[in-house]
């Protein structure tokens, strides 16, 4: 790795009034969703908690969590969590739009889910589907010493019930924006995990995000090329320890 890499690349994106911008082929333009045809799917309620704490409060009180309980998480939780991170909000001018956003509305972040301790799922790897709020069933099996081991050893990951990972699929922005399109995808990931975050918090429950990954190592777990897609982020969600068990 060049050690002025990241100098680098926020050099080489930058805008600059005059520049020639290249024209869009909209013919081209990539799909926005991934989907998993062949695998077992398990429907999500859109049925969502009804009582959450006040926003102001939901602000003043999250934080990182490093400590979980052996509660299990509850589907009905996940599926919240999943929307509200980065589910379908509403049908407009023929986008489907999410809660999180997007440069261009194109959408390049794929949500995986590495589940330990989830009631009504076994342990194993899902997708999620965004446009059927739905999870795909990837591999079924103990898979969090293997995400713990791939984000340095983290044994947060191993108390956890349920990991996400987030992809990006670069294409989807590098159509439109070329280069520049990198900036937009970390910042959609922000975005993202934001909103996991706050909607985590304001059921009562913890996350910690997590950005030192083997990224390699996680594309393996999870399946991806590690070019055309590959792991960026991961954050972890459950009951913090001071709830009991």
């Amino acid at each position: 790795m060049s050690p002025n890499i990241g100098e680098d690349f926020q050099k080489e994106t930058k805008y600059h009034r005059g520049q020639t911008w290249v024209p869009v082929n909209w013919a081209k333009k990539p799909k926005i969703y991934k989907s998993y045809p062949s695998t077992k799917k398990i429907e999500l309620s859109l049925q969502f908690p009804e009582h959450s704490a006040p926003f102001v409060e939901v602000l003043k009180t999250r934080r990182s969590i490093r400590s979980y309980s052996s509660k299990a998480l509850s589907i009905n939780d996940l599926s919240f969590l999943l929307w509200a991170s980065t589910g379908i909000q509403r049908k407009q001018n023929g986008y489907e739009l999410r809660t999180a956003p997007s440069a261009g509305a194109l959408y390049p972040i794929e949500t995986y889910l590495v589940v330990n301790n989830v009631e009504g799922l076994d342990k194993g790897i899902y997708h999620y589907s965004v446009a059927s709020h739905a999870l795909e069933e990837l591999a079924l099996g103990a898979f969090a010493e293997h995400i713990a081991h791939a984000a340095l050893d983290q044994e947060i990951c191993l108390e956890a019930p349920v990991t996400f990972v987030w992809t990006a699929v670069f294409e989807r922005s590098t159509w439109k924006y070329n280069q520049r399109a990198y900036r937009y995808v970390y910042l959609e990931a922000g975005h993202i995990a934001q909103n996991l975050a706050l909607s985590a918090t304001s059921i009562g429950l913890g996350s910690c995000h997590i950005g030192a990954i083997f990224d390699e190592e996680i594309n393996g777990i999870i399946g991806v090329d590690g070019r055309e897609e590959s792991a960026i982020y991961l954050s972890i969600v459950g009951h913090p320890r001071n709830e009991g068990p």
